[in-house]
């Protein structure tokens, strides 16, 4: 058994069981791959994969578990090279973040520029993406972080870090009826065509669910994943924004008014999801330290070291800032 087998079968499956797309990313040839799959099934004594012909159409049951051991192996040895960098170099490597458009527009430049101007020589790299994309590209070890606040708890093999929490507030164009409402409510905001984000995204959820509390059903003519975007349609009067505070300039948006609306929905959390058993590198508990002041390397390793969701207990008397 080899482990360049192992990452056959691995990348195959990842592949969707395409061996052609598969030896095009890994940049060999396809009877290559298709020769060593072959000869693990013979070592093993199993089928890995069921056939038609010369395409591969489904995981068998025994290889589904073999699978699921390769990655295992596959994440260990990338662990132990992650071991011998940090002792030749500890300030040289790479990180990888996978986030949406609002962390990574709002949330996360100061803090990038922060870590690169710390460690001018990791190599730092972004990924963007909807929030169960993203969990997911760290679930499958195509990235070290995930940051968002929507559908982490969908992967059990991730550890989640609340980061800080944040709530939304109204965006009208001015002259707008609702700027000069004293108190905002959501029986308002029900009387108007309503412009936020996509569901699945930025606390969109809890922006449902209290309209669903109040047997209210809101008139959503547009969504988008970008506060930007949503910003964009504000301003043609299409409808009233509804995003996130953070996502709010004060002088970009001079043009628009911000209502506070904390006080009609519930707050959200953004995490940090990182896979369970990654080996942490130095100025990775630096990067996450950077995000959120509280995440520091103790209590990371013990996050880590807790079983699934377990180490949500950890932070049950921590009071998250507020952004």
């Amino acid at each position: 058994m080899k482990l360049q087998q192992l990452r056959y079968i691995w990348e195959v499956t990842r592949h969707n069981l395409n061996v052609s797309a598969t030896a095009q990313s890994l940049y060999t040839s396809q009877p290559g791959i298709s020769k060593q799959i072959r000869l693990l099934e013979d070592e093993l004594g199993v089928e890995i994969f069921a056939r038609s012909g010369k395409h591969l159409t489904r995981v068998t049951p025994a290889g589904e578990a073999i699978i699921e051991l390769a990655g295992q192996v596959l994440r260990t040895a990338e662990n132990i090279k992650q071991v011998a960098q940090e002792h030749s170099d500890e300030r040289r490597g790479s990180l990888s973040i996978a986030t949406t458009h609002t962390q990574a527009r709002y949330a996360l430049p100061p803090v990038i520029h922060d870590f690169t101007q710390k460690y001018p020589d990791v190599a730092l790299h972004m990924q963007q993406g909807t929030p169960k994309q993203i969990a997911q590209m760290v679930s499958e070890g195509h990235a070290d972080f995930a940051i968002c606040t929507e559908a982490l708890e969908l992967f059990n093999d991730l550890v989640l870090l609340p980061c800080y929490r944040w709530n939304r507030c109204v965006l009208v164009p001015k002259g707008h009826p609702l700027a000069s409402v004293k108190t905002l409510t959501l029986e308002a905001l029900a009387e108007y065509p309503l412009v936020t984000y996509v569901f699945g995204f930025t606390g969109r959820s809890q922006l449902d669910d209290a309209f669903k509390a109040r047997g209210l059903t809101p008139n959503v003519v547009l969504t988008a994943a970008d506060a930007d975007v949503i910003k964009t349609y504000v301003r043609l009067k299409m409808g009233v924004g509804i995003v996130a505070h953070m996502a709010v300039d004060p002088e970009a948006d001079s043009d628009l008014v911000a209502l506070d609306a904390s006080h009609l929905f519930a707050s959200s959390t953004t995490k940090i999801a990182i896979r369970r058993g990654t080996f942490m590198r130095g100025y990775m508990y630096d990067f996450v330290q950077g995000f959120a002041a509280h995440l520091d390397r103790d209590i990371v390793d013990a996050a880590l070291a807790a079983g699934p969701r377990h180490e949500q207990d950890l932070f049950e008397n921590i009071e998250l800032p507020t952004r």
